[in-house]
């Protein structure tokens, strides 16, 4: 193996596979390949199917709030067949002070649920005096800051439901650059967020009615995506399988890859790795990489199938923080979110275990682990009767941890593929962990592929879903 390509793509994962599709939907005669180190590409992302029950193995959907993913859904077709729940009928809770919480899904109605007492709510409003605070606060400690204690347990929800993380150690430089830049820009996220609200009013003529997003997959699992982006692929052309990337050399206005089948040349180079394989492949090109991995976190998914005898809660599920000190990190109601996903006359649902806090949780046997998640899930959720199915997962990958430094090691990546014009990185979790953030980096990638020049990165502010 001795070849010549425009570019080449390491990692056959989703940032992989969407850097591909667009290159070959824009420009067909590009010619490149994508070079993964296992026997299948989809990364991360892979569904589970056994005795009629489906279950993912990595991520359970994306929102449909990204115009790149919604883009690639058309561009593909799957727009067609992609199945829609939207959070604004499939609610969600926590699991605070011994019973399940409805959290609401509209400003208005979060306002008004007794969540948390009021003189807490209007600690809230006192978030437009606070002080910015300086250095890296961890997430704890700058919601703390500014909206309150009262908030914590649901916040540490969220990024447990988000990066099964530990909201002690996350950082929200990392996980919330937009928000932080607006709370340095304005003084206060409150007074920012309203000013932004009024300067889009004014720009807009019609106003737009508050729409929430919809949680995304497909009838067949979320493996459809990926398998769907590499069909266009040829293997052995397009798409080199069990095949791993050794070194990465500089050499005059191209580059070399070395594979453990040969080596190969390119005149572009995309990177489409996990942040921890990328940094290791890339660290023999720059000493002075300021950090050479960040933490993961592992986790397992207990999958629990019964009788519709056995009644969920309606919504997608429940999260729960440490103080309640359970077992599992919560549970994804699956049969409520998409259809199919259980044989006729049962229902199924997703007990995760494990995450930044509790590594050892998922290094139980497969039993232990499923007594443990049932005997927990029983209890929040009165089950009287015992599984009519059930199996553990453990992802293929761990979950990156965006926790302190990881802003220092974004601006490394900066300066680094400024020196490095014809290099190119993006991939699971840089700038993010989502979907979204991967076919959202991914098509930038490609576009400054098609029309050489950096695009400016621009922290946007997302919003926090349950």
């Amino acid at each position: 193996m001795n070849d010549h390509y425009q570019t080449i793509i390491i990692g056959g994962g989703l940032s992989g596979l969407t850097v591909a599709h667009k290159l070959r939907l824009q420009k067909p005669h590009h010619r490149f390949v994508v070079i993964e180190k296992s026997g299948r590409t989809g990364g991360v992302i892979a569904t589970h199917r056994n005795q009629g029950y489906t279950a993912e193995i990595g991520p359970h959907g994306f929102l449909d709030n990204c115009p790149e993913s919604r883009q690639i859904l058309a561009e593909t077709g799957l727009d067609r067949e992609s199945l829609q729940a939207p959070l604004i009928d499939f609610v969600r809770y926590v699991y605070l002070h011994g019973r399940l919480n409805l959290i609401p899904q509209t400003p208005k109605k979060i306002l008004m649920a007794p969540l948390i007492p009021w003189q807490a709510k209007l600690r809230v409003l006192a978030e437009l005096w606070q002080p910015v605070l300086g250095g890296e606060p961890t997430v704890a400690k700058w919601v703390a800051h500014r909206f309150g204690k009262a908030l914590l347990p649901y916040v540490d929800a969220v990024y447990t439901g988000t990066y099964a993380g530990d909201y002690d150690r996350l950082t929200i430089d990392s996980v919330m650059p937009g928000l932080r830049a607006l709370e340095k820009e304005h003084g206060s996220v409150l007074r920012g967020a309203l000013q932004r609200l009024r300067a889009k009013r004014q720009e807009k003529s019609v106003k737009t009615p508050f729409r929430m997003p919809a949680m995304t997959s497909f009838p067949e699992g979320m493996a459809r995506l990926p398998a769907r982006l590499a069909e266009n692929l040829a293997p052995g052309r397009d798409l080199l399988l069990d095949t791993a990337v050794t070194a990465v050399h500089s050499a005059g206005s191209g580059w070399q890859v070395e594979t453990d089948k040969g080596m190969l040349q390119a005149s572009q180079v995309v990177v489409a790795l996990p942040i921890n394989a990328a940094l290791r492949l890339l660290a023999a090109l720059d000493p002075a990489m300021p950090e050479k991995s960040v933490p993961e976190a592992q986790l397992a998914t207990v999958v629990l199938g019964f009788a519709d005898t056995v009644k969920l809660p309606p919504g997608f599920g429940f999260l729960t923080p440490e103080c309640e000190q359970r077992f599992a990190l919560g549970a994804l109601f699956s049969s409520n979110m998409f259809p199919g996903r259980a044989p006729a006359g049962h229902i199924v649902f997703e007990t995760l275990v494990g995450g930044r806090r509790h590594p050892e949780r998922v290094e139980l046997d497969d039993r232990t682990l499923t007594r443990k998640a049932f005997e927990d899930v029983r209890q929040i959720l009165g089950i009287a009767m015992e599984p009519a199915y059930s199996t553990v997962l453990r992802p293929w990958g761990g979950i990156p941890q965006l926790e302190r430094n990881y802003p220092g090691l974004l601006a490394w990546r900066r300066r680094f593929l400024a020196a490095h014009p014809h290099l190119h990185i993006c991939g699971f979790g840089w700038e993010g962990i989502g979907m979204n953030d991967m076919m959202k980096q991914a098509t930038r990638v490609a576009e400054e592929l098609l029309a050489p020049g950096r695009r400016e990165e621009v922290a946007e502010i997302k919003g926090v879903y349950f």
